[in-house]
């Protein structure tokens, strides 16, 4: 059994006892948290979409917050001794899917 859900913008396909990364999510570590936006559910090969989702959820728990690795951005003009350097570490949230409800 497996759904697609949207969580904090993005769509992620999810298992039970699957980790996931996803953008930074409020909450302490080991907090439980429900995503209700569930788009498609699989369950024995049967698909339910759309309005048969009705009710359904993704129970998920927050494993930790994490920083991703760092992205270096670096602008240049070439010819005019212009340059800039910035870096950006993402926040992640690692959660652990603990059940889908249909």
């Amino acid at each position: 059994m497996y759904a697609i859900v949207s969580i904090a913008g993005q769509q992620f396909k999810v298992a039970k006892d699957q980790q996931i990364f996803v953008h930074r999510l409020q909450g302490d570590e080991g907090a439980s948290i429900e995503f209700d936006s569930v788009l498609l559910a699989e369950n024995e090969g049967k698909f339910k979409l759309g309005t048969d989702l009705k009710g359904a959820k993704v129970s998920a728990k927050i494993v930790s917050h994490l920083k991703g690795d760092k992205v270096i951005v670096f602008k240049k003009k070439r010819r005019k001794g212009y340059k800039k350097k910035n870096g950006h570490r993402q926040q992640f949230t690692k959660i652990e899917i603990t059940g889908i409800t249909l």
